[in-house]
């Protein structure tokens, strides 16, 4: 049975991570298999938007304490190469020049919060919880903490990084962490729907706006900074995307981005 899943729907491809029995815990296997997956879609112009899910009964449980066990016994120079695999998912993740929805249902525990953490939007169902239990097993949260900090704040961070309890979907929405929280009939729906909306913006304009996203973040608000926005929109400007998006908007017609060849918008 693969590990990993790949569902094409429309214009979204959506990766199911594959260990029901387990409720998804990460293993090397399954985390090759995400990095793989998302090196072929990144080449792939059909494939707009990634929906990361989890079949079975949970999203993902966090790393696999069976190989965690087997890991603390490496040496340590081995043990941290075999960390630093995840943290590279995390940053592909996050730097993925495609958006990247969580579809979140039951737990996201641990690195699977990280997964959460890393993505762009997350749309959780009402019955879903977060939770980074490490400091309860003498863990730390490293790898993922750059993304929490970033995706909830770095004052919520300390209080669910610290006490290891449970964040319900509900409250991580009012906080601002999860994006959309819905009945879990209607979690596939919601998701599908934000999927579409993403798939009608340009791919190109997606791409800039993630890595302006990445620039903007924590910078200061300096006359260096407006001028290197500036420069963002005055290269948006004079692509051919701009061209197609604007010529579509007067035309009253959907954009044209590419064709199915893949070939450059703005041309008949």
């Amino acid at each position: 049975m693969a590990v990993l899943e790949i569902e094409r729907r429309g214009a979204a491809a959506w990766l199911w991570l594959n260990r029901p029995e387990v409720r998804n815990a990460l293993s090397d296997e399954l985390s090759a298999a995400l990095a793989g997956a998302l090196d072929a879609l990144e080449k792939d112009v059909s494939a707009r938007v990634v929906v990361l899910a989890g079949r079975g009964p949970a999203f993902c449980a966090g790393g696999d304490l069976g190989r965690m066990e087997q890991a603390a016994k490496l040496v340590q120079a081995r043990s941290k190469r075999d960390a630093g695999r995840f943290a590279k998912l995390l940053y592909r993740i996050h730097t993925f020049p495609k958006p990247v929805i969580s579809r979140v249902h039951g737990a996201a525990f641990a690195g699977g919060m990280g997964l959460v953490a890393a993505s762009d939007l997350v749309i959780a169902a009402e019955e879903a919880e977060f939770c980074l239990p490490e400091t309860k097993i003498g863990l730390v949260p490293a790898m993922i903490s750059p993304y929490l900090v970033r995706a909830m704040g770095e004052q919520q961070a300390r209080r669910y990084m610290l006490t290891g309890e449970r964040l319900p979907a509900r409250e991580a929405h009012r906080l601002g962490f999860v994006h959309e929280c819905v009945p879990a009939a209607e979690l596939d729906d919601c998701t599908a729907k934000m999927g579409a909306r993403l798939a009608q913006a340009g791919p190109d304009a997606l791409a800039s706006t993630k890595k302006l996203l990445m620039r903007v973040g924590k910078a200061p608000i300096t006359p260096k900074l407006g001028a290197e926005t500036a420069a963002v929109l005055a290269e948006a400007r004079a692509g051919k995307e701009a061209l197609e998006g604007i010529r579509s908007f007067l035309e009253k017609r959907k954009p044209r981005w590419t064709d199915p060849q893949g070939s450059e918008p703005g041309k008949d």
